[in-house]
């Protein structure tokens, strides 16, 4: 992972959806140490106690000092505890936040900060309400599913899952237990992705007929040399559910202060590919303007040459076209219509015609889940409120299934046809076979 502290770990094996829910019922639910701060030590905005959520972070890397800046940022929640497998991460964790609830909140020597090494503990405070998991993609549904058991609320970041089966057990899981659960998939929380998904909503584009999706390459096999295990880590713990790699630090650095983001992405055992990570925010706005949050892509054409890492063409039922593939501006997508055509991406927005962009939108025209620009709080009102967020778990686990099905068209190199509604293959029981894998039995 990137991901829990340095206590001392029990006996455990990667839990199944029963060992999970023994788990929970025989944990009891008394560990939390951490007082409710004063209202007077909390800064400004001065929400009471008994207001506040309680967050604790699941995984420690590089990704986790923007997501704790966000919620001190929003003085409704409160993060008392973190968790990782290196304990270099949790001290830097508990200083980095220690540092924003000073500078943000102009609160000094902020001390209400555990940290932990095994998730499992954290999970087991009953003063934690909700969770934030930023551990690599192959602990993500797992420690989502038992923080849900746990009773905990989730944010859980993209992708959101690292196999199809895991999303489907994912969203019965959330169902169940009534939890929210927020993707991190922020995409769907900036104006212009909205404002784009409701031009092709409205037929501003007039009829669509192609998608290009431009992002990063599929998974391979893990191919790093092997280097020494730093002392500071549990590895063993890291891999987890995940076959036991050659440990190299390109694959999880000590520090966060590194110039490159951890390759776990790049390699098949513990991620999906930069194709499932940024696939996970630029399929899924394609997913949104399309209206098919809760179905996806029904064939899958892989390249003909079985070396390419672009070409994948993908078909929904109404016959629109989706494809992988570069159209020369960096990670984006290229909605082409009958009326004209739009490119949308972190740093462009533009239409052709350049008329269709300056549109009103009429009182008439749908008008997609506004969030007001903020990912974090939308997540927190829904916690409150007990509603759904932007993007619940069926979306997540949706535009996270088009991305591990893109993973198994590329591997295969043969053509797929997938059911949304049964979520399997039709006829090719080694696809099937892919959709899940057994996951490794550990000790921690």
């Amino acid at each position: 992972m990137e991901e829990s502290n340095s206590k001392k770990k029990k006996s455990n094996q990667i839990p199944t959806p029963l060992s999970r829910r023994k788990f929970i019922s025989n944990t009891a639910l008394t560990v939390g140490a951490i007082s409710i701060i004063p209202r007077h030590v909390l800064g400004k905005g001065f929400t009471a106690p008994s207001d506040k959520i309680n967050l604790g972070f699941i995984g420690l890397g590089k990704q986790t000092n923007g997501l704790a800046n966000s919620f001190i940022n929003n003085t409704q929640s409160q993060i008392v505890a973190g968790c990782d497998v290196w304990t270099t991460k949790t001290e830097a964790f508990v200083d980095h936040v220690g540092k924003l609830y000073a500078k943000e909140r102009k609160v000094k020597n902020y001390n209400g900060i555990t940290s932990y090494a095994d998730y499992k503990e954290l999970l087991s405070r009953s003063d934690i309400d909700a969770v934030v998991i930023a551990t690599p993609d192959h602990w993500h549904a797992i420690q989502a599913m038992d923080a849900m058991l746990a009773g905990k609320d989730v944010y859980c970041e993209k992708p959101l899952t690292h196999r199809i089966t895991e999303g489907m057990e994912l969203v019965r899981t959330t169902k169940e237990t009534g939890k929210i659960l927020q993707t991190g998939s922020m995409q769907r929380s900036w104006e212009n992705f909205r404002k784009a998904c409701e031009l092709v909503r409205n037929g501003y584009l007039g009829e669509i007929s192609k998608i290009l999706v431009n992002v990063g390459d599929p998974a391979v096999p893990y191919n790093l040399e092997e280097e020494s295990i730093p002392k500071e880590l549990d590895w063993n713990s890291w891999c987890g559910p995940a076959p036991l790699l050659p440990y190299n630090h390109r694959l999880a650095p000590s520090s966060n202060d590194v110039d490159f983001w951890p390759d776990f992405r790049l390699f098949r055992e513990v991620g999906g590919g930069i194709l499932c990570d940024w696939g996970a925010h630029m399929f899924d706005i394609a997913q949104w303007a399309l209206d098919m949050d809760n179905s996806g892509p029904v064939r899958y054409i892989p390249p003909a040459d079985p070396t390419s890492v672009r070409g994948l063409r993908m078909f929904y039922a109404n016959g629109i076209e989706m494809v992988h593939e570069d159209f020369g501006r960096g990670w984006g997508v290229r909605f082409v219509g009958s009326e004209g055509t739009m490119d949308i991406s972190r740093s462009y927005f533009e239409t052709t015609p350049e008329n269709i962009i300056t549109a009103q939108l009429k009182d008439a025209d749908i008008r997609l889940y506004n969030s007001n620009d903020n990912h974090y709080q939308d997540w927190l009102d829904a916690i409150k409120n007990r509603t759904q967020p932007i993007c619940d778990v069926e979306t997540g686990h949706r535009s996270a299934t088009i991305c591990n099905i893109a993973n198994i068209a590329y591997q295969l190199g043969r053509p797929l046809e997938w059911d949304p509604e049964l979520e399997q293959f039709k006829g090719d029981a080694e696809a099937n076979a892919l959709r899940s894998r057994k996951n490794r039995a550990y000790v921690e």
